[in-house]
């Protein structure tokens, strides 16, 4: 039934890359157990005239591992299993497989037929999965670099041509989309037809399945929805941050942005409030029409035509496909779409992107109204629901910063009840500034960081990479923790008291704030110490000018060793991507 396959890649375990942080974990989070050997007789099976597996390629995401086999009949099929960390078990794959049958009975959008599937791990291969055809055409990952910019244009038409079908469908609910007579669902389960349902939300945010990421239900019960309104969205919303607070006692040293446990409740409060009065105003409803969209829209997840590049063949991946409210879609913006900078244009952005850019804009303007709706409201309107579920991540100063934009324009946004949020005084407003510079310092140094060395921006390493990243890592890692430079240099962005002088005699591990803030940074990027004095030169103008002059000599001179490094360990290195069209985007937050 299959011929030799000794020398094909490992089907178990995670073998695409590193994590400069939680290693083990990560990896583990991504080992599979099944029975490969009854996976490609199930292929087999499904693949009439096709004796054999001749080869197969494994492709791994961020949430699923997916196999390409090659029968001895010239076919290719793609079976995909999902991570644990894809979402909750049975959910994921049901919607899925749901979200793409209703698509393809109420939409003309191509997407490669589904030959069997199952959302139970005890069945025969021992693993959910999902068989599919293999997508026809190739991928405009592969086609866009020689792609000229007419076509381009032509191409983000066909694309959006493709989308606004889906958008212009109608829910009644905000959640995903399973199969009606799916025994599991919970009963608050809204019907759609005789066929399909709208049940809770599939997405990991909601559910107990993130990498080091507990949830906790001491002080809020679980809310996946499906929801009616857009106030119980934000209900959920709020829900989820608070599940991700732990109990009292259990918290480990954290940057001195990150707040305590108390001060999280304290702002989740508050941010119920005000979700729940602004979702009363007609401008909020009017751009939180139930919407759905695709997930994860780059290129790599979209084909087209290898004759004519502008006829877009299939788009794939509708893992955690979801019905939001538009303004959550509003500002997603796909890699080809994405501005490119370039210093020698005029404009500093490079001709063909910025064009690309503007022909997205212009077709979601005016062909898919009710996202173009929410992109032309004022930003303030939507800054609460940005941060809300996740303050626990970044840390409570960016939930705040939103609620004190939204409450500063309070009035200006036409609601004519008090905000829900009191302003602090201003010494208050003193401290939080001050954390809110180290908060955006902390991102601005992780990113800038992350592009430096090539890395993910949680720290992910390609395998064939690995020993060379590490290894300066490690060795910026203990060469910093011995300069001064380091002390004073945290000791600014921190705004701790006392000198230069006096910072530069205390040993950074004695003050724990300053140990989790730099392990935040240096656990994902080893080569912190290029940016250390833009960082703070930028971000507390309030320290003097000997204060900045201390530092600026020793870290100049780091400077050039982090970047002669940087080049050493990247050179010959093509860039590096995340894992590719398997999963969503590694996303970005500062720990």
């Amino acid at each position: 039934m299959m011929d030799s396959l000794g020398d094909s890649p490992d089907p178990y375990r995670y073998t695409s890359g590193r994590w400069l942080r939680r290693d083990a974990l990560e990896r583990e989070s991504r080992f599979i157990r099944f029975n490969f050997d009854a996976l490609c007789c199930k292929v087999l099976e499904l693949c009439p005239g096709a004796s054999s597996v001749t080869s197969y390629d494994k492709k791994e995401g961020g949430f699923n591992r997916v196999f390409i086999f090659h029968t001895d009949n010239a076919k290719r099929i793609v079976a995909r299993l999902p991570f644990a960390l894809a979402g909750v078990s049975r959910l994921t794959t049901n919607s899925e497989v749901a979200t793409i049958k209703y698509l393809q009975a109420e939409t003309g959008i191509p997407i490669p037929k589904i030959l069997d599937w199952s959302d139970d791990a005890s069945n025969a291969i021992g693993s959910e999965y999902i068989i599919m055809e293999h997508a026809s055409g190739i991928s405009l990952h592969e086609k866009w670099p020689t792609m000229d910019v007419s076509d381009q244009i032509r191409c983000i038409e066909a694309i959006c041509q493709k989308l606004k079908e889906i958008v212009d469908l109608n829910f009644p609910a905000y959640g995903s989309l399973y199969f009606a007579e799916t025994p599991y669902l919970p009963t608050s389960k809204l019907l759609l037809n005789r066929e399909f349902c709208i049940g809770p939300h599939c997405g990991a945010m909601y559910w107990n399945c993130n990498v080091g990421q507990p949830r906790y239900y001491h002080d809020t019960r679980p809310n996946q929805g499906p929801w009616l309104k857009i106030a119980d969205y934000c209900d959920g919303l709020i829900d989820t941050g608070i599940s991700k607070i732990p109990p009292a006692g259990s918290v480990s040293k954290r940057p001195r942005y990150h707040g305590s446990i108390e001060t999280h409740k304290k702002l989740l409060y508050y941010g119920r409030a005000m979700l729940k009065e602004m979702a009363k105003s007609s401008q909020i409803q009017n751009a939180a029409t139930p919407v759905m969209f695709h997930p994860d829209l780059h290129k790599r997840n979209i084909f087209v035509s290898e004759e004519d590049p502008t006829v877009v063949s299939a788009i794939i991946d509708w893992q955690s496909t979801s019905i939001e409210p538009a303004f959550w879609y509003a500002d997603a913006i796909p890699d080809f779409a994405q501005p490119v900078s370039d210093p020698s244009s005029e404009d500093k952005i490079e001709p063909k992107s910025e064009a690309c850019a503007k022909a997205y804009d212009f077709c979601i303007q005016f062909l898919a109204p009710k996202l173009s709706v929410a992109r032309s409201m004022e930003e303030a309107y939507l800054r609460p629901f940005r941060y809300c579920y996740r303050t626990w991540e970044d840390g409570a100063v960016a939930f705040r910063e939103e609620l004190i934009q939204t409450s500063q324009h309070w009035k200006e946004l036409g609601f004519a009840v008090q905000s829900p949020f009191p302003l602090p005084c201003p010494d208050e407003i003193t401290v939080h500034q001050k954390e809110y510079r180290l908060f955006e310092a902390a991102q601005q140094l992780r990113h800038s960081l992350s592009s430096l060395l090539n890395t993910a921006s949680d720290g992910w390493v390609p395998l064939q990479d690995w020993e060379g990243t590490e290894s300066a890592h490690w060795e910026v890692f203990e060469g910093m923790l011995q300069e001064k430079v380091v002390v004073q240099a945290f000791g600014l962005l921190a705004g701790s008291a006392g000198s230069a002088g006096a910072l530069a005699l205390t040993p950074i591990a004695r003050d724990p704030h300053l140990v989790a803030f730099y392990a935040s940074l240096t656990a994902v990027i080893p080569a912190v110490t290029v940016a250390f004095w833009l960082a703070f030169h930028k971000y507390d103008a309030e320290a003097s000018a000997a204060e900045r002059d201390a530092c600026r000599g020793d870290v100049a001179g780091y400077q050039e060793q982090t970047e002669s490094r940087a080049r050493r360990h990247s050179a010959d290195s093509a860039p590096k991507l995340d894992p590719v069209d398997t999963g969503r985007p590694l996303s970005f937050a500062v720990p």
